[in-house]
């Protein structure tokens, strides 16, 4: 599973999951746009239908792929401990891909001893640097170095404030942006500045 809230996806989250599929020989990997992502309680997100649509235009080319609106149909605040969870409990091995941006902020998370218990870590790492565990993420997870496994990815400097900000500019989103995924932007007049 790739969660997140994907506002808008870019080439950064596909690199990441083709990555993690090729190092850890998944069958497939669950794109899981957060439904009202708590962590960004604190500014003004897309729908999460448009963000929902976005991520089926990015990975529509990419056969061993799905999304899942899990966390959109969810009502409340989108926690992915609650989501794997019920994932998990359908059967198989389940593998949570994050970046170590994310692995870094894990501690502050909603359960993360519970969303580790369910599901491996799979994280980017991106050379030079190795993967980093926090102590405080260490206190709260016994073992937790146990239940990481390394994605070896190579350093994309892309985000999606990035994105937004090249949209809202009119600057040129080529390769950064899948095509799908700009195509819906464009559509749907997602990242304007609305005069007025």
């Amino acid at each position: 599973m790739l969660g997140g809230t994907f506002d808008p996806p870019h080439l950064a989250h596909l690199v990441l999951a083709a990555a993690a599929r090729h190092a850890l020989q998944l069958d497939r990997v669950l794109f899981v746009p957060a439904g009202e992502p708590w962590r960004k309680a604190h500014r003004e997100i897309s729908p999460a239908r448009a963000r929902v649509r976005m991520v089926e235009a990015a990975v529509e080319p990419l056969r061993w792929t799905e999304v899942s609106t899990i966390e959109v149909d969810r009502p409340g605040p989108s926690y992915s401990e609650e989501t794997l969870t019920e994932l998990a409990s359908g059967g198989g091995d389940w593998w949570f891909i994050v970046g170590g941006d994310a692995l870094a902020d894990m501690s502050q998370w909603h359960e993360p001893a519970a969303l580790i218990a369910v599901a491996r870590l799979a994280v980017a790492r991106r050379p030079p640097a190795a993967v980093e565990v926090p102590q405080e993420l260490r206190r709260l997870v016994a073992g937790i170095d146990d239940r990481i496994d390394e994605v070896p990815m190579p350093p994309l400097y892309i985000s999606a404030t990035a994105m937004r900000g090249r949209v809202r500019d009119g600057r040129a989103t080529e390769v950064l942006l899948p095509t799908g995924t700009r195509r819906v932007i464009d559509e749907l007049g997602l990242y304007r500045v609305v005069a007025g």
